[in-house]
């Protein structure tokens, strides 16, 4: 674990640990706004980050600089970070990871966070992520949960992961921590890909929610509730300015109500236009 770097070493009660990544897993930044909103609820302390050095590209992934009593400049260098909360109504403590996917040694990266969660006794670990996907806006966020281990598919009535194909840093997250013998599950949301460009408090608010009750937490999320309400205000005044987006909108809006795996238009050519048309109406 050289190349974590530890403040401390917290004492936890039956911790899980939850984590997202910013990056190709992160449609909508729900996933990281979701361990945000929840580190910020339950009020996390810092305990430990990844040394960025050997795992992060600068010129993508760029420091910030920050002016300390508008004197002193200070170079932030943005990483993978730990922190630890006490959940509001559980017995449980929380590890939550607001990671970075990184641009190198990925492998290498796993395997130091997989040394986080065997050095704190984390019994279970929850990654979160979000995917753009032909749902509309208007319905409620389907939340899906995946996971291997048949006890906890079982247990979190989750479904077993047969997805093949390119994977992001939580694909190859969960099969180190399969092979450290650490049970692991991960949760996606759908995010409407015609707005998958800006924030979905939405899909925020569905992960945090779903990952509060598998932590047997309670949430409090007025603020979140009302942003989402904003969002879709925001969304329905976009889409009822172009009569085409909007008849495309109601027809995922029939698919979601009537059970129906498509129904019969030119869905590529519409949904291509309304991204175009909001990515337009985001810059004004």
């Amino acid at each position: 674990m050289e190349q974590v770097r530890w403040d401390d070493r917290p004492k936890l009660r039956r911790p899980v640990m939850i984590a997202a990544f910013e990056g190709w897993n992160d449609a909508a930044e729900a996933a990281s706004a979701a361990v945000d909103y929840l580190g910020n609820t339950w009020l996390e302390r810092g305990f430990a980050e990844v040394d960025p050095e050997e795992f992060y590209d600068f010129t993508v992934v760029r420091p910030e600089v920050r002016l300390i009593d508008g004197v002193t400049r200070e170079i932030n260098w943005r990483t993978t970070r730990f922190t630890v909360a006490h959940a509001t109504g559980s017995t449980r403590d929380v590890v939550l990871v607001h990671g970075i996917e990184p641009n190198n040694r990925w492998r290498t990266f796993c395997d130091n966070v997989v040394a986080v969660a065997q050095e704190l006794n984390v019994e279970l670990v929850l990654t979160l992520g979000a995917l753009a996907a032909e749902v509309p806006h208007t319905r409620p966020v389907q939340v899906t949960g995946t996971g291997s281990d048949p006890d906890l598919i079982d247990k979190l009535h989750l479904r077993r992961s047969r997805y093949e194909g390119l994977t992001g840093i939580v694909g190859v997250l969960h099969t180190r921590f399969a092979s450290a013998g650490i049970k692991s599950a991960s949760l996606w949301a759908a995010v409407p890909h015609y707005v998958s460009q800006q924030p979905s408090p939405k899909a925020t608010l569905a992960l945090a929610q779903r990952a509060s009750e598998i932590v047997g937490a309670t949430l409090m999320a007025t603020d979140l509730e009302i942003a989402v309400a904003s969002y879709e205000r925001q969304v329905n005044d976009m889409i009822e300015a172009d009569e085409d987006i909007a008849s495309y909108v109601h027809g995922l809006e029939q698919i979601i109500d009537d059970g129906e795996e498509e129904f019969g238009r030119d869905r590529l050519d519409i949904a291509a236009e309304a991204e175009r048309f909001l990515r337009e109406q985001g810059g004004r």
